[in-house]
């Protein structure tokens, strides 16, 4: 599988905070590669050097895609993370508008448009003003301008921020059926969790850096099956002081235990079935939060996951 575009040591510097620190990274055709790091890290200054908002101060960034006669930046579909739409406009109209920045003329549109709306179940919302809609359906108004001109590799900034549950999920399954279509998406995300659950390969970035990259499996298998997910029923918050296991990650009635080198876990398991009922109780490879932690610390961790 060729790559599409190559990332190769690039820095931007704003004022005397360096926001970006040498970062390379490529990303292959026909994948979900999943741009991962806090708030800060430096993950949308890099889109925005992708696709031509900010310069690099160094470095290079190269398309590696097909040239169509047209510049890649043409080729690409970007979702910022700060949405924009033209509050007045109504969804048809904003979404031939995007499209026409594209270059596309609004009747080789319209049928897709047609197609978008109804996979987003926004087709009784076609004539209404943009300002009318939630939030979530905004979201989705802006996702579907994103992907109307047919771009090669689709960049999405955040996509999920904001969506309830059951729109996380649409959104989730979107882009699993673009990538089976053969689609290319880079995806830029703070939620480990939902990375996990759709990339094929990371790039984690923290203050700028590139600490991690790699297949997600191979990632998860490196740092070993020394982690144990347990789920259960009873009061689990015993677990975070058991001998043995060095980081307890507990939220309701299911928790994600890692274990000292050279722990045993048939002992975690015979103190948990003294105390709670227990439903499950796996050995596995660590959650991306759990490797996160594990690279950088958790300094950048909000107070309720630590």
């Amino acid at each position: 599988m060729s790559h599409i575009l190559a990332v190769r040591d690039v820095t931007k510097t704003f004022g005397d905070v360096r926001a970006v620190d040498g970062i390379s990274f490529s990303v292959r055709q026909g994948t979900i590669t999943g741009l991962l790091g806090r708030n800060g890290a430096g993950k949308t200054t890099t889109l925005r050097m992708i696709t031509g908002i900010f310069m690099p101060d160094s470095g290079s960034i190269e398309w590696l895609g097909s040239a169509n006669g047209t510049s890649f930046r043409d080729q690409i579909g970007y979702l910022p993370e700060e949405r924009g739409l033209y509050k007045q406009m109504k969804v048809v109209e904003q979404l031939l508008f995007l499209a026409e920045i594209k270059g596309k003329r609004p009747a080789s549109v319209r049928p897709a448009i047609d197609r978008w709306l109804e996979r987003f179940e926004l087709t009784d919302k076609r004539d209404a003003k943009v300002e009318e809609l939630s939030k979530g359906n905004q979201q989705k108004v802006q996702l579907i301008g994103t992907l109307l001109h047919d771009p090669e590799l689709i960049i999405l900034d955040e996509p999920q921020s904001g969506l309830d549950p059951v729109n996380m999920v649409l959104v989730r399954n979107l882009l699993r059926d673009l990538r089976a279509e053969g689609r290319t998406i880079l995806l830029s995300t703070h939620m480990m969790g939902e990375a996990e659950r759709m990339a094929d390969e990371i790039v984690l970035i923290h203050r700028g850096r590139v600490v991690l990259e790699g297949d997600i499996d191979q990632v998860r298998a490196s740092f070993g099956k020394n982690t144990v997910h347990v789920e259960y029923e009873g009061d689990g918050t015993f677990l975070r002081d058991l001998p043995q296991v060095r980081r307890a990650a507990v939220v309701n009635n299911a928790a994600e235990l890692s274990l000292d080198d050279g722990a045993d876990p048939q002992k975690i398991l015979e103190v948990c079935m003294g105390r709670l009922r227990i439903r499950k109780f796996e050995l596995a490879a660590p959650s991306l939060e759990e490797i996160f932690i594990e690279k950088v610390g958790t300094e950048t961790l909000p107070e309720a996951v630590r």
